[in-house]
């Protein structure tokens, strides 16, 4: 599916209407208007390849997007890139809906990463040709790897990462979460795992209830000490990096290494724990291809963010305590 507006750009309708950013009174109005722009104008084999989102539609697939990104694999997680690009698009024309736009926004990279990754298999070490066909590397080089090169679609992120237009963010807000990551011993370059999460918006939330820069769940930002109601603190940008960067430290050093308390933070530490029980294993690449499609694509995107925005590679970044 592609995005209504580009559809209705490319029949010859005007969109000024719903381009323009309506207030809240006229949200429904702007809904209206675009699905009757769509039912007007676009000819019957446009509507038979292209469906225009109802709201309870929109809510219910992006509650599966995040059941793929949690427990799918890459096909599932790549079924939903022209779905969830309509859906933003929707979604961009309802101010009021931002937050959750930003959510949706940061994962349109991984559904497209996901998608890529059903027609390539994952390499270690380019030059090397290891490839991560099974749980143990096969082909091993003849010196040690680099830490990034030991992460599977870490090559194609970096690409993907050195080539996106990002938006330049606030330096006070840099500095915020910069301060609050120093403060509780973590890495500070690891505040870009918020770009990731949540575009670096404040306030972003996703379909399974997780909010804020760094997008905590209830029951984790409560375990670090954040009220979630009146006021939620995980919207508060130096409380929730506080909060985060506490979590990132106990997962660094209960599982040894920033991929695997990456892989904790978003897929949950008692699965990562269980994957390495079981394989035996001590490394993430070990135990990448049993992990979820989405933190498959997380740990690479968050750390293709961080050398791009911070010039630092994984190999120069402290290991956990």
């Amino acid at each position: 599916m592609k995005p209504f507006v580009a559809i209705l750009t490319v029949l010859g309708v005007s969109t000024s209407l719903v381009a323009s950013e309506p207030n809240k009174s006229s949200t429904d109005d702007l809904y209206q208007l675009g699905k009757q722009l769509f039912d007007q104008y676009a000819p019957a084999e446009v509507k038979a390849q292209y469906d225009f989102p109802s709201r309870e539609e929109a809510d219910k697939t992006l509650v599966k997007l995040q059941e793929a990104l949690d427990g799918g694999s890459f096909k599932e997680l790549a079924q939903y890139e022209s779905q969830a690009q309509l859906i933003l698009t929707f979604l961009k024309t309802i101010p009021e809906q931002a937050d959750t736009t930003d959510w949706l926004e940061s994962r349109m990279d991984e559904i497209e990463e996901a998608k890529a990754a059903t027609l390539a298999p994952a390499v270690i070490a380019p030059q090397k040709q290891a490839r991560l066909e099974s749980p143990v590397i096969s082909a091993v080089p003849s010196k040690p790897l680099r830490g990034t090169e030991q992460i599977p679609y870490y090559a194609q992120w970096l690409v993907r990462a050195k080539n996106k237009t990002r938006t330049n963010v606030d330096p006070s807000l840099i500095k915020t979460l910069q301060k609050a990551f120093e403060a509780e011993g973590v890495p500070p370059q690891l505040i870009w795992i918020a770009e990731a999460e949540s575009s670096m918006n404040p306030s972003a939330r996703s379909p399974s209830g997780a909010r804020g820069l760094f997008q905590l769940k209830s029951d984790t930002a409560k375990e670090f000490g954040l009220s979630t109601f009146l006021p939620d603190d995980r919207t508060d940008p130096s409380k929730s990096a506080r909060a985060a960067a506490r979590y990132l430290k106990q997962l660094g050093n209960d599982l040894g290494s920033w991929p695997l308390a990456l892989a904790g933070y978003n897929a949950g530490e008692s699965r990562v724990k269980k994957l390495l029980e079981s394989r035996h294993a001590k490394t993430y690449a070990q135990i990448a291809d049993s992990l979820p499609a989405g933190t498959r694509m997380y740990v690479p995107k968050v750390f293709s963010i961080v050398e791009v925005r911070t010039g630092t590679s994984l190999d120069h970044i402290p290991r956990p305590n």
